[in-house]
């Protein structure tokens, strides 16, 4: 048998749901913390990355400075034998 809504149930009724949205508001709330913290790791992490991808960098246009010095070498080399020889 259903019971009739009296201001009362009604007045209960709207207090559990202030609970209800209140517990679901500090979930809500804890949530957006935990996600602000991962975001604020993979911030940091990316920073470390982008040190690393500048060293990389640096080393590769090293490497090619020097393969290209080397090269000129090479050509002066052969340059210079071919000169004597004739």
């Amino acid at each position: 048998m259903r019971s009739t809504w009296t201001d009362s149930r009604l007045d209960d009724f709207a207090a559990e749901t202030g609970r209800r949205f209140d517990r679901v508001e500090q979930r809500m709330d804890a949530g957006f913390r935990e996600v602000r913290s991962e975001i604020g790791g993979v911030r940091g992490e990316l920073g470390e990355v982008r040190v690393e991808i500048g060293a990389l960098q640096r080393t590769i246009i090293q490497a090619g400075v020097a393969i290209f010095g080397a090269l000129v070498g090479v050509i002066v080399a052969i340059l210079g034998v071919i000169a004597t020889q004739l």
